[in-house]
């Protein structure tokens, strides 16, 4: 079970940064890239703690999901699926990191 309910994205990621998730990831082709650190990561490397799913009002492509992620280094960060074509997220590779 979420710790929180939020009721946008953007309250989400201000709330989990204050809390010690700082760093955004993003998964590309062959690693998930912490973005502030610039250190590179393989899923194996990481912990899903927490996912939230965002519903869009009207549009299906407004839908994402905010995982939070800790590292085996002690890096804690977010990271937004969005399902919109053009997303950009290597969808594979997040797959494959384990859940808490």
């Amino acid at each position: 079970m979420n710790k929180h309910s939020f009721d946008t994205l953007s309250d989400a990621v201000n709330t989990l940064t204050q809390e010690g998730f700082t760093e955004d990831f993003e998964a590309e082709e062959n690693c998930i890239k912490a973005l502030y650190s610039k250190k590179e990561y393989q899923p194996g490397e990481l912990l899903i703690i927490e996912t939230y799913r965002f519903e869009g009002m009207t549009d299906p492509e407004d839908q994402a999901t905010l995982f939070t992620i800790e590292a085996h280094d002690g890096t804690k960060g977010t990271l937004v699926m969005s399902y919109s074509a053009e997303h950009g997220q290597n969808e594979e590779l997040i797959k494959k990191i384990p859940m808490k």
